[in-house]
C-alpha cells in the first residue's frame, strides 16, 4: 500500500461534518469514504478489504456507538488504524483500543491530517497488512 491509495472510511452521523472530513481526507490525497452510523462502517467493512484507517465519530445513532465500534474494529480488523473524535472527552484514554487516537472536537483539520498521514506511513514501512 502506498499512501497515496490508502482509504480512510470517516464515520460520523452530522452529514456536513461527515462531508467536511471527507473532504479533508480527500485533499489530503488519501481515498475518503463516508458512512454516517457504526452499522453502516462494518457493512462497508465486511466488503472493502482496502479500508487502511478509520477516522470515527463517538456519538451516534444506530445500535452501536463510535468507541464501541474502534472496538469492534480493532477485535474484527485488527491492521486497521483508528481516530476517535468526540465533543465530549471521554473518561479516559484506556478506554480507546490499544493503538487508536483521541481527538476532541473541534479539531484541527492539520493535526488529524497530520495523524492519518504518521499512522499510515507506518503501515507503509511495515509492508502491506493483511485484512480478515
Amino acid at each position: 500500500m502506498s499512501l497515496k491509495t490508502a482509504v480512510v472510511l470517516v464515520v460520523e452521523d452530522s452529514p456536513l461534518i461527515l462531508m467536511n472530513a471527507v473532504d479533508l481526507v480527500t485533499n489530503a490525497g488519501f481515498e475518503g469514504i463516508g458512512a454516517t452510523s457504526a452499522d453502516e462502517a462494518i457493512a462497508i467493512l465486511e466488503v472493502r478489504t482496502d479500508i487502511s484507517l478509520v477516522f470515527t465519530d463517538v456519538e451516534m445513532p444506530g445500535t452501536i456507538d463510535g468507541l464501541k465500534l474502534a472496538h469492534y474494529i480493532r477485535n474484527r480488523w485488527p491492521p486497521i488504524h483508528l481516530i476517535v473524535a468526540s465533543a465530549r472527552t471521554i473518561q479516559e484514554e484506556s478506554q480507546l483500543p490499544t493503538g487508536s487516537r483521541f481527538f476532541s472536537k473541534p479539531y484541527d483539520n492539520g493535526t488529524i491530517v497530520k495523524e492519518i498521514t504518521r499512522m499510515l506511513a507506518a503501515t507503509d514501512a511495515d509492508g502491506a497488512r493483511n485484512k480478515t
